[in-house]
Order: structure tokens, then sequence, then C-alpha cells
């Protein structure tokens, strides 16, 4: 039987369970536990004295007095100020280092009160602790131990990184606390470009903060362990140089912290910034050392090469962040653009003798990454601009800026503007077939360039042509217009070009212009002619080209006006606006044609009124598809068919049956839409049929209502048709109304629409006919420019 308050550890966990405190395990057990909380009480006990010790020495040298006289008065004032004498001695180290690390503690001195935490020490005191730990530690490594112990648990964090940045752009793993040994080995070595947690905090001078990494889905020690957790990655640096990256990882998601943690975090990675320029400079920190040159080296280097270069050395402030450099040297090769000596630029601020540096070009922030970083930097055709009297000037160069221990070396290579002018002239020429010429009247010599041996066939070895002979290597027929030209050079002493056909000796004749100026000298006399040929063969068979295409342009515009012209005329002569009035008992009878506003969509609109020989009174109205000269003239044979077939005596039905025979047969197969109907002045009856068409209105007391659709296909579309007939009885006062589609038809609106329209303004009845139709017109919301006919009808 176990005693009830004995512990052992459990099997299959942590979990513990009692243990008897007599056994041999029990008894084991208890030792380890005290003999581990002695350890760390006797860590803790060593750092407190040596931060004592540390206060004491401060006292001897401000008092004058010796180390016993400097404890007691420790003491005493430990008592009076009513906090521990390790408080007060972190208090008295504070006021006398006045860095960052004192600008933190005392702020949390102020936030917590300097009241101890859960260990029993106050945050001030850890942070001088975790200082004095890393300062003591003899490596990287112990500084990581030193850092998550002392200042970095209380905070919640587990593990902590710290990385070394290579100059090529590398992160080595220095040291680490929290993470397995296997983790550790197999971050070892970071390659450059490769985009982690640390590489962030490399870039971005504020430190990179991760709520979660899960997140952000970027590689880093320890990913597995804590997924979700929170990460911080701070640059590590001094007096401007960037030496690596301190590494900070949560378990859990890690929220806005405070400004007190903020700044305690960026202090300690302050403190690695000491450790790591300390382990970049010794031999197997994960490099083969190199041996840097000093600045007298440097400037020798500087002064052995071709290109124009600058020694720079950091000029920091009295906070020792990096504001400038101070030009240290510059080699024979400079010059300065506002024309300074090079005694007047040694020694001076960069951005004070060049303030364009830090301008669109970047230059300064270029000079501050490799030097922060160590990672060279190489840009092709780089604008740089210089103040000259307040004038901006620019120029584009090459830029190398490297680091060498300490200093920046800045090198440019100015673009030498006058070969690449020439280069673009060339090829101008090249392109354009432009080649230049230079004639000296006094001593007859000719240069010519390639590009007009080209022109001319002949080889670059052959002599040059002189002008006074170019009507012997022109046609015939443009011997006048070189001479004019040649007399108004020469003669006059004026600028002249002039077209002509050069005929070369292989055959080919070439359409040339030539364009030539006099060279006159102090007094006045003509002594060169330069000028330039232009080869415009091209130029001139496309202007050929296009004249033809224009002439025959020209002739097919005046075809399709002379075409509209007399399609306009034939439907006029068929569809007049108007028509003089039926003379039919009880019956008004008005029709309007409106044809279209657009003379290329002259349509197949037709009406017709008449009275047959049996006394009945044909009404129809169609419409063939299409525009055009076709669709006038099918129009016109189906009217004048529809005519001649209703003296039949046969109702509306059949003479659309027939009439789409005519339109399938004998037009070419057009299509057409109708409505024929036959009226009984007798009997005040309509007998109607419909070939595809919108229905008739009627117009009855105020009311307007569309007739009921009857069955008929449009005409034209299939050989043999039958069409279904209606019979409708009009009382005195009723109004008929026919009409095809140009009078309704809208683009953005369905045919049921326009329709409705319609109705609402046929409710309107005028006193007249006429003035109802015109009404219609007026009113009209048709927008497709189509031709329009209009039949109404009037009992009484």
């Amino acid at each position: 039987m176990r005693p009830p308050n004995s512990t052992r550890p459990h099997e299959h966990g942590d979990a513990e369970v009692p243990l008897d405190a007599a056994s041999p395990v029990g008894r084991l057990a208890a030792t380890v536990e005290r003999l581990r909380r002695e350890v760390v009480a006797a860590q803790a006990e060593a750092e407190g004295r040596a931060l004592i010790e540390l206060a004491k020495g401060i006292l001897v040298e401000r008092l004058r007095c010796g180390p016993a006289q400097a404890a007691r008065q420790l003491t005493e004032l430990a008592e009076q100020a009513g906090v521990t004498p390790l408080e007060f001695a972190v208090e008295v180290i504070n006021q006398a280092a006045r860095d960052k690390m004192s600008e933190v503690t005392e702020a949390f001195l102020a936030a917590t009160s300097a009241t101890p935490d859960t260990a029993g020490e106050s945050p001030a005191v850890r942070l001088r602790a975790a200082e004095s730990g890393a300062l003591a530690a003899d490596d990287a490594q112990a500084v990581a131990d030193s850092l998550l112990e002392q200042a970095l648990r209380p905070l919640g964090a587990v593990a902590v990184a710290i990385w070394a940045a290579g100059p090529d752009g590398s992160l080595t793993l220095v040291g680490s606390a929290g993470f397995s040994a296997v983790e550790a080995a197999r971050w070892r070595y970071v390659p450059p470009d490769v985009a982690t947690v640390a590489r962030r905090g490399l870039t971005e001078r504020a430190g990179h903060w991760i709520t979660s990494l899960a997140h952000t889905g970027l590689p880093s020690i320890g990913r597995h362990q804590h997924p979700d957790g929170g990460r911080v990655a701070l640059p590590a640096g001094t007096g401007g140089r960037l030496h690596g990256v301190l590494e900070i990882v949560w378990p859990d998601p890690l929220g806005p912290q405070p400004q007190r943690i903020v700044r305690q975090v960026e202090a300690l990675a302050e403190l690695c910034a000491h450790t790591l320029e300390t382990y970049t400079q010794l031999p197997g920190a994960g490099q083969e050392p190199r041996v840097l040159p000093d600045a007298a080296e440097l400037m020798d280097l500087a002064d052995g090469l071709h290109d124009p270069a600058l020694v720079l050395v950091p000029h920091l402030d009295d906070s020792g962040h990096l504001v400038d450099f101070r030009i240290q040297h510059v080699n024979d090769r400079f010059l300065d653009p506002a024309g300074r000596p090079r005694a007047v630029v040694n020694g001076a601020l960069l951005l004070e003798t060049y303030p364009m540096a830090a301008g669109e070009s970047e230059l300064f922030q270029r000079l501050e990454r490799v030097y922060a970083t160590g990672e060279p930097f190489r840009a092709q055709r780089m604008n740089l601009t210089a103040l000259v009297d307040q004038v901006p000037l620019s120029a584009v160069a090459d830029i190398s800026i490297s680091r060498h221990g300490g200093s920046v070396l800045l090198l440019w290579r100015i673009e030498d503007e006058a070969a690449r002018l020439a280069s673009l002239l060339q090829h101008a020429q090249r392109l354009g077939r432009i080649g230049g010429f230079e004639e000296n009247l006094l001593t007859g010599e000719i240069t010519w360039n390639g590009q007009l041996f080209e022109l001319y066939g002949r080889s670059t070895s052959s002599t040059p042509v002189p002008l006074e002979e170019l009507p012997a290597h022109a046609h015939p027929d443009d011997t006048g217009d070189i001479r004019r030209f040649l007399r108004t050079v020469l003669h006059r002493r004026r600028s002249a070009s002039a077209a002509f056909r050069l005929q070369r000796p292989d055959g080919v004749t070439r359409h040339i212009r030539v364009v030539a100026e006099p060279v006159l000298d102090t007094d006045g006399r003509l002594f060169a002619v330069r000028g330039a040929y232009q080869d415009i063969s091209a130029q001139h068979w496309t202007e050929v080209a296009l004249a033809a295409t224009r002439d025959q342009l020209a002739h097919t515009e005046q075809q399709a006006t002379e075409r509209n012209r007399l399609t306009l005329q034939l439907q006029h002569a068929i569809m007049p606006p108007t028509q003089a009035p039926l003379k039919v008992p009880d019956l008004q009878v008005a029709v309007r044609y409106r044809p279209a506003e657009t003379e290329q969509l002259v349509g197949g609109d037709w009406y017709d009124t008449v009275v047959l020989p049996s006394g009945m009174v044909l009404l129809c109205v169609g419409d063939v598809a299409g525009h055009g000269i076709e669709a006038a003239t099918s129009m016109v044979v189906l009217r004048n068919a529809l005519r001649g077939l209703a003296v039949t005596g046969a109702g509306p039905g059949q003479l659309l049956a027939w009439l789409n025979i005519v339109a399938h047969h004998l037009t070419g197969a057009v299509t057409a839409t109708a409505v024929c109907g036959l009226y009984d002045p007798a009997r005040h009856t309509l007998r109607w049929a419909r070939a595809g068409h919108l229905p008739p209105v009627l117009v009855r007391a105020a009311e307007a209502t569309p007739l009921p659709l009857v069955k008929g296909l449009l005409l034209g579309a299939v050989p043999e048709a039958v069409y279904e007939e209606r019979e409708i009885q009009l009382a005195a006062g009723d109004t008929l109304l026919m009409y095809t589609d140009g009078l309704i038809e809208r683009r953005d609106r369905s045919v049921e629409e326009s329709l409705s329209h319609l109705l609402t303004t046929a409710r309107t009845v005028p006193r007249t006919l006429d003035q109802q139709l015109d009404r219609l017109l007026t009113y009209s919301r048709s927008d497709t420019d189509d031709d329009t006919c209009l039949v109404g009808i009037r009992v009484g």
C-alpha cells in the first residue's frame, strides 16, 4: 500500500499518480526535484549578484567611495525606496546606462509598478538578467537559451531562433532554443532567395509580426510543432548593418501586442546583433572566413579601376542609426557633374553633395540595403540625376554597389550617348531606306554612307556619283525636275527636294526622293552640299494603288447612288404618299406612305385600295423582306399580281394562296407578309385574311382592339399554303386600320409593347380619317427607319 500523498509517473503519459515518499523511487525523485530547485535558485542568485555588483561599481564611481560603503548605500537606499536590493540595483544600472534596454525596463516598471511576477522577479529584473546572460554567453546558442528562459517564456513564447545573415543573402541558424535537435539540424542553412519567416524579418525594417503561421503559408523552423502559433521575426542590426534575424515562436495565435512588449522584443533583437556581429567575424561560422580589405586597400582598389568610383563610409547619428554616407575617396576617373574639384567632394556627405540620390533613382536606398545586408547590387541603364545650378541633369549608367568590411564601393559606367545615337541613326536609316551624302565642291571629295551605296546598287568600293551627274542616272522623263533641283541648290543656294526614278546598273528602277541643302563658309560662299536620298518605291506604288482604289470606290459609290435614286423613283411612282380618294357610298378611304429616312433602306412596303368590277373594295398592305432594288421590284410584282387576281371574284384567303404561288415561283423565291381584305359596301362587312402580317386594328366607340389572329404563313415560304378567312360586321363610325411594321417597330421594345402604344394612340378619334392617319404617323415611336404603309377606312 502506498501513502495517499505520494506520487509516481504514469506509464502512458505525463500525468502523475501518488508515489510513496519512503520508497527508493520516491526518495530519488524528491532528491532530483530538490537539486533542480537548488540549481535554478543558484542561477538566479548568481545573475542577481552580478547585477548587484554592477550597481555597486556604478555607485563607487559616482560617489567616490569604496566597495563596502557602496554596498551599505545600496542597502539603505533600497530600504528607503521600499524595494528589494536587486530591483534597486537594476534601477541604478538603468539610470547609468540610458540605453534601449533602460527604456524598455522603465516602461515595464511604469506598467507593472515593479511588482514581482509569478517567478518572484519584476520584468525589469528579467530584462537585465537576460542582458547579463547574453553578454556573458560564449556563443549564439547560449544567447538563445538565456533569452528564452529569462525574458521570453514569461511572455508566453516557447521557442527562439537566432539567424546569421550571409553576404549572399543566405541565413544560417547559429542558435536556437525550444526546438528539437533534429529540427534545428534540418534548418541549419537556408539558401538565398528562399521565402521564409526569417527572410521577411530581414527585408522589413519594422520586423514581421504574424498572427498565425498557418495563414501565411511560409515555411519556417518548428512549423510542424506549432502550426497555428504566432511568430515574430525582427532584424538584428547595429549602426545601419543587419547581422541577422531574431525569430520568436508562440504556441497559439498571437494577437496585437502592447507597445511595451514590442519594445522589449526589439531590445532583445539588438542584444542578438552584438553576438551576431562577433559570430560573423569568426572562422567556421557556416562559411570560410574572408579577409576584408581595410579602407586604405579599398581606396587603392578604386584608383586602379577604369570607371568612376566612390568609397563610402557610414555616417551615424547620436543614437547609432545610419543617416548618410561620407565620401571617403573618389578615384581619378571621377568627374563631378557640377564641375567641382575632387578635393571638394572628398570628405563630404553623400546626400549633401548629391541630394538627388534619394530621389527617383533610389540610389541611396540601394546603398543602405547593400551596407545593411552585404548583398551586392547590380543594375543596367539606371537613371542618375544631379543638380547643377538648381537644374536637374540626368544620365543613364550601369551601377555596381558592394560592401567591403565597413565601407561601400560605388561604381558606375555612363552610357556612351554618342555611340548610342549613332547606332540609333543607322537603324533609322536602314528602316527608312535613307542614304546620306556630303559633297565638298572645292575639293571634289564625296562622302556616302553604306545605305546610299545600296540604294544606287553599287559596291562600297566604287566611286560615289557627283550631284551634277545625277541626270545621267535618272529616267529621261525626270531630267527636267532634277535640273531645277540642282539649280535651286547650287545657284540659288537654297534647300530643295525632288522625286525621280533612279535607273541602277542592275536594271532595277527605284523611285527616289532626294533632299539637299547648301553649306556656306563665313564669307557666304558655297563650298559643300549635304543631303539624303530616300527610297520611296513602296510609298509610290502604295499611292498608285490607293489612287486606283479611290477611283474604284468613287465609281462604286456613284453606281450605288444612282441605283438608290432609281429605286426611290420606282417606289414613289407606285407608292405615292397619298392617293386620290375612292368614291364609295358611306365609306371613307385614306392611305399614307412614309418612305425610309435613309436612302440605303429603301424597302418593299406596299399598299393598295381599289374598287373591283363587282363593287367590292380591295384593301391590302404588304411588306417584302429586304431592302434595295430587289425588294422594290418584288413589291411591284406582288402588288400588280394581287390586283389582277382580285378581278376573279375570289375571296381574300384564295387570293393570298394564289399570291403565295407567285411569290414562291415567279419572283426568285422572295418572302413577304400581307393583309388582304374585301369590303362589301352593301352589307358593311369585311372579309379578311393574313399571311404572317400583324392583324388590322378596329377603332369603335373610343376603344381600339386588334382583330383576332387567323392562320396564314408568310408569302413565298412554301410552294402551297392555305389561308384562313374571317368576316367582321362594321357599324357606322367604325374605323379599320391596316399598317406595316414600320409604324410600330422598335429595337428596344417587344412587338406586344409597341402594339399597345399604337392602340392607346388610336383610341383618340379626330374629326376626319386623314387627321387620324396623320396623328398615328406623328406619334409613332418607331426607330428602325423603315418604310411605313398605313390604310384606313371609316364607315358612315
